[in-house]
């Protein structure tokens, strides 16, 4: 597989796709969710691989979605932009869907749609200078399409604090509220996860998928196209509203939005 945003390493049975945006954090855009989606569903169809593991490269494990892009979508027509958000929630059903046990490498920022994907996945692991966050809200917006996975991570009664303060959120919290299940120091990470590599590949992969598709029916929530489509059409329209437009501009010009100005005047 060719990719412009991805690195996809494969070590035996364990398959680690690395967004390599480096530079930008690992933020996503239209290209990174479209690849990342495709990678997905290809793994999905591989019986050679047991484990996915989802890792960012250099100082983030991801933070979100880039901005640029998450302005532009605000500025489309709203057919354009709930079509958008519908991609992004396709791809994290991917890989909350995946037959394979999926665990997240979480270092650094998590935040927004970083956030998602560490919960989207079966295990999360963090390094004690891992940082997470639903951030949304401090630019105008709502955690729509990351919702229900959030949500399932952390229940109502964590996600209605987080999602309303946006405050971060440390690995040990991250471990307290149900959102990690591991921390450990940086060095310790890639053992960490090992360690739990080799618990997972003595189950049975198709017991396992198995469980998975278990975990799905009984929980509250299932992902059904219905959910998807009500949360990219929640996002579309925050997205275009007057707040959300004057939050993202005070965010990239680095001033305070009008909410924060004009509660001090």
């Amino acid at each position: 597989m060719d990719f412009q945003y991805l690195q996809l390493e494969q070590q035996q049975h364990v398959a680690t796709v690395w967004i390599n945006r480096a530079e930008l954090h690992n933020a996503f855009n239209t290209q990174v969710i479209e690849e990342l989606n495709q990678c997905f569903q290809q793994l999905n169809t591989r019986n050679d691989i047991r484990v996915v593991v989802l890792a960012g490269r250099g100082k983030s494990f991801s933070a979100g979605a880039d901005l640029n892009w998450m302005k532009q979508a605000g500025e489309a027509s709203q057919a354009d932009n709930q079509a958008d958000a519908l991609k992004l929630a396709k791809m994290l059903q991917s890989l909350a869907t995946l037959k394979q046990p999926t665990i997240a490498r979480v270092q650094g920022v998590a935040f927004g749609g970083g956030m998602g994907l560490a919960s989207a996945c079966d295990i999360c692991v963090a390094s004690t200078d891992a940082k997470f966050a639903t951030s949304e809200v401090r630019l105008g917006l709502a955690p729509s399409t990351i919702s229900p996975y959030v949500i399932r991570a952390i229940g109502a009664r964590q996600a209605s604090r987080y999602f309303l303060t946006a405050e971060r959120i440390s690995a040990e919290q991250g471990k307290a509220i149900g959102l990690v299940h591991e921390v450990t120091s940086p060095e310790q990470l890639d053992s960490k996860i090992q360690e739990i590599i080799d618990t997972l590949v003595l189950g049975g992969p198709e017991a396992q998928s198995a469980s998975k598709q278990l975990i799905q029916m009984v929980s509250q929530e299932s992902l059904t196209e219905d959910l998807l489509l009500q949360t990219a059409q929640h996002i579309a329209h925050v997205r275009q509203g007057a707040e959300a437009k004057n939050g993202l501009q005070a965010f990239l010009t680095k001033q305070s939005p009008e909410w924060i100005t004009n509660s001090t005047e």
